[in-house]
């Protein structure tokens, strides 16, 4: 890319932990953040998801708590962590701008007011209804609490929002409209609903057993993804900037690529055509091989057809000698935080030089012709590398992240 862009702060709340060394740790270590699920309606046919390790509220002032839905509550606890890990640094609010995507938005508040709105009439619908359901209010929340006046965007590409939304604050930077900006996605989207519905479309797992091992990536006995909560945040800072105010660099955003399957509105393309023409258009950003890659963060939902495009596009644009790590495995998948949190699982393996293990891979597909790191940490000098997101609606994103 033509204007040097570095990540400076890095902030997650995880199924692994409320904080990024309690992800990182919760990864090196093969933990799941993966539970059966208490109180839910005995009915449905999936018991299991990724609640977040700590819960919000209990980390902000109770009267904010009460007045976000619990994805912006998420989105702003991993925030406030990226801006202290970037040394909450002094910046021209007309300098800053915030990008939050999320996959759902305020589902939690959507469902809870439409039963008090069936169960007691609309007098007793709350009044911050609409500004805890909409899917931008992470943003505006973030914006106003940094005075980010520079913009503040909401992208919702599905499973693929975390990452779309670095690449918008990248262009954003590459733009000249912004010297900082604070990205990332955030979600909390475990209801009754929303369960069911994946489960209807047949994306989620249904194994019986250890809640634990039920998401498995790349696995041959992989049956869907388990849902999980979340949010990731990073803070992107034009270079020259950063250096001016001798800030630490986690890692350097070199590249992304951005594409549309235009196939199907929740399938994949099985040749993962759009997936390839993502990865290489982040190559030719960042202006280096396939072959200069080492490793791979992988979107690997554990979905059959999923796994198996990724792998061939993984294999079509970098070889056969990369190393690929599916952190599904132990998040399960956090839909529009999935592609934030995983962005800074690869800048950490960049940073420490080990590429975290895939949980649950015990039998790897034998359709999966690729390098996937199982069983340890794998120790591993990694320069370039590249982090996956795709969605339901043939979204694709890839960004290339290289060592600072």
């Amino acid at each position: 890319m033509g204007t040097e862009i570095v990540i400076t702060g890095m902030g997650a709340t995880t199924p692994l932990g409320g904080t990024v060394p309690e992800l990182w740790e919760g990864m090196l270590s093969l933990r799941s953040g993966v539970r059966a699920l208490a109180g839910f309606d005995p009915s449905l046919p999936v018991h299991i998801a990724g609640r977040l390790a700590v819960e919000p509220e209990l980390a902000m002032q109770p009267v904010q708590a009460r007045r976000l839905d619990r994805s912006q509550q998420a989105a702003v606890i991993a925030a406030r962590e990226a801006w202290a890990d970037a040394g909450a640094p002094e910046v021209d609010g007309d300098r800053l701008a915030v990008v939050i995507g999320t996959g759902i938005g305020g589902v939690e508040t959507l469902l809870a007011q439409d039963d008090i709105l069936e169960a007691a009439g609309s007098r007793r619908v709350s009044p911050r209804t609409v500004p805890m359901l909409m899917a931008n209010a992470a943003a505006a929340q973030l914006s106003i609490e940094y005075g980010a006046r520079a913009a503040a965007m909401a992208p919702a590409s599905a499973c693929a929002s975390g990452a779309e939304a670095i690449v918008h604050a990248a262009r954003l930077i590459e733009c000249d409209e912004a010297d900082i900006v604070i990205a990332g996605g955030a979600e909390a989207a475990i209801t009754p609903l929303t369960i069911a519905g994946f489960a209807q479309i047949g994306a989620l797992s249904k194994a019986q057993g250890d809640p634990e091992a039920a998401s498995r990536p790349f696995d041959a006995g992989r049956t869907g993804f388990v849902l999980g909560e979340g949010a990731g945040v990073v803070v992107l800072e034009r270079a020259e900037h950063a250096r001016a105010r001798r800030a630490r660099t986690r890692a350097a955003l070199s590249g992304y690529g951005v594409t549309a399957d235009a196939f199907h509105i929740t399938g994949t393309d099985p040749e993962g055509i759009g997936q390839i023409k993502a990865i290489r258009k982040a190559l030719r950003r960042a202006g280096i091989d396939g072959g200069d890659i080492q490793h791979v963060n992988a979107h690997a939902t554990g979905t059959h057809v999923g796994d198996i495009s990724e792998a061939l596009a993984v294999r079509e644009a970098l070889g056969e000698d990369v190393a690929v790590t599916a952190p599904k495995g132990a998040l399960g998948h956090l839909v529009g935080a999935a592609g934030a949190v995983e962005a800074i699982l690869t800048a950490l393996t960049l940073e420490s030089g080990i590429i975290p293990p895939t949980r649950n891979l015990d039998h790897l597909d034998p359709a999966i012709d690729l390098d996937v790191v199982a069983g340890a940490p794998r120790q591993a000098r990694v320069e370039a590398a590249v982090s996956n997101s795709f969605g339901f609606g043939g979204h694709n994103v890839s960004l290339l992240l290289t060592r600072a």
